[in-house]
Order: structure tokens, then C-alpha cells, then sequence
């Protein structure tokens, strides 16, 4: 099976059968722009088709997986946005990994990076569990929401501009749908850092004139409404990042921190 067919029973499936499908660039901005809720966004992004590179890749991914996962049934499916309805966090990353999301059906989760992020996340009060493993795993975030630049598993983590630009009207619309409550902005490693900026304008948000180069705890003051936003870089905790020492957990938790006090200085 390459895929799991929405509606089908997969723990937290935001989709059902008749979830409409975007299957080009187009029908992805018109499908977007027609979400009026999280649920009814979360559910069209999970069963997206627009780029043919990916949704090859995930699936063959699916079809093949990793030893190791064998006897898994592999989600193989775009990773939705997850987490707080009303956040005052936002974690913004690159794209779901092969392995990871691709497999579980949830953000960040069943990889070496989510395990670091994931731990981090419960020492700073964001996440109800220490590890996130699967979809129906009963971990939760508390006042945070993730998502991610690309919905799809990319071949060797690396979107290409095209599909980058594809998948944005799908971030900027649910960045839309959080606004309201959003404090802090989190964006996971540098290419996240470059799709969340013009995406938080389309949803909104007023941003300085030019963007500051990206940096791991650097923060930029931004805003929607009268309400003060700050956007965040953190190093990416990818396995290259965490076995070289340029992130560690102390790094990690200390944006973390910083995110959970500016996201609940005024709730």
C-alpha cells in the first residue's frame, strides 16, 4: 500500500473520503484559500498531490520502507499541521523526513531530530510527553502548533523552489488561521527561516523591511494587529547538528524557554 486512504482509521486522519484533492499548483491556492477552518485545511493538506516528484518519492518510500520499519504501515501521505488550536507558539520546519513523519503521520515525529525536539519541548512545558512516536501515541502540545514549509517527504531533504513555492499557499493560510493568538514564532534551521518570512506577510503579519540573516536564538520583532510577534531562528536538530555539538539540548531548551515566556507574557 503506498498511501493510507483518508478516512480509513489512522489515528488523528483529518481526511475523509470526499476531502476535495489539489493536484497542481493552482488547485492548492484556490483549495487554500477556501479553508475557513484548521480541520477543513489540516484535512485538504493531508491528502494533496500537487507536486509529482513527491508524492513518487513518499510513496515509494511507503511501498519500500526502512528494514527496520517493515512490518509498519508507512502514513505515505503530505503531513498536515498539528497541535494547539489557539497556539501562542508556532514551530515552523522544513519538510516531514522519509522515515519519520512520512511514516508516523505526524510532524517531526519518529525520527533522531523529533526525539531531540520532542524532549526538548516537554522540559519547557510545551509538550504533555517526553518522546512523540507515533500519531495515535497520546502526546499533545500545550499552547504550541507545528508545521512544516514542504507537507511532503522530499528525496534527500531537499524540496526543490518549485514545489517550495507550491506547498505555500497551504502555510500561509493555516499562519492565517492562527494569527490571532500567535506570540512567538519558531523557525527550525535556515530554510525555514527564509519560507515562514514571506509567508507571515501573506497571512498578515507586519515585518520589518528586510529580513535579518538567519541565526541559531537570533529574534526579530514582528506583528499582527496591535499584538507583538517575535519570530525566533534555532539550529535545526538534525542527527549533523546534534553529533557535531552545534546544537545541544541546552541550546534547544533555552529557545524553547524563551519561546513559552513571550508566547504566555500577556495570556
Amino acid at each position: 500500500m503506498s498511501s493510507v486512504p483518508p478516512g480509513s482509521g489512522w489515528p488523528g486522519d483529518p481526511a475523509c473520503p470526499d476531502t476535495p484533492v489539489a493536484h497542481d499548483a493552482h488547485e492548492v491556492a484556490k483549495l487554500a484559500a477556501e479553508s475557513r477552518t484548521l480541520t477543513e485545511l489540516t484535512a485538504r493538506q493531508s491528502v494533496c498531490r500537487a507536486c509529482p516528484r513527491l508524492v513518487e518519492w513518499r510513496e515509494e518510500v511507503a511501498d519500500v520502507k526502512r528494514r527496520a520499519f517493515a512490518d509498519e504501515t508507512y502514513w505515505g501521505r503530505p503531513i498536515a499541521g498539528w497541535g494547539d488550536e489557539t497556539p501562542h507558539t508556532l514551530i515552523v520546519g522544513l519538510a516531514p523526513a522519509a522515515h519519520g513523519g512520512n511514516r508516523t503521520g505526524r510532524i517531526f515525529t519518529g525520527d533522531r531530530s523529533g526525539d531531540w525536539l520532542f524532549a526538548s519541548l516537554y522540559r519547557t512545558g510545551l509538550a504533555a510527553q517526553e518522546t512523540s512516536v507515533h500519531a495515535g501515541d497520546g502526546q499533545r502540545l500545550i499552547g504550541a502548533r507545528m508545521m512544516a514549509a514542504v507537507r511532503c517527504a522530499p528525496p534527500a531533504n531537499k524540496p526543490t523552489p518549485e514545489e517550495r513555492d507550491t506547498c505555500f499557499p497551504w502555510l500561509a493560510r493555516e499562519l492565517a488561521l492562527v494569527a490571532g493568538t500567535t506570540r512567538v514564532i519558531v523557525a527550525l534551521g535556515g530554510f525555514a527561516w527564509q519560507a515562514v518570512w514571506p509567508a507571515l506577510r501573506e497571512a498578515g503579519f507586519a515585518l520589518p523591511p528586510r529580513r535579518p540573516p538567519f541565526g541559531h536564538a537570533v529574534e526579530v520583532p514582528v506583528s499582527y494587529g496591535a499584538a507583538p510577534v517575535t519570530l525566533i531562528g534555532c539550529y535545526h536538530p538534525s542527527q549533523q547538528n546534534t553529533f557535531t555539538g552545534r546544537v545541544t539540548a541546552d541550546m534547544l531548551d533555552a529557545v524553547f524557554t524563551r519561546a513559552a515566556a513571550l508566547g504566555t507574557t500577556d495570556l
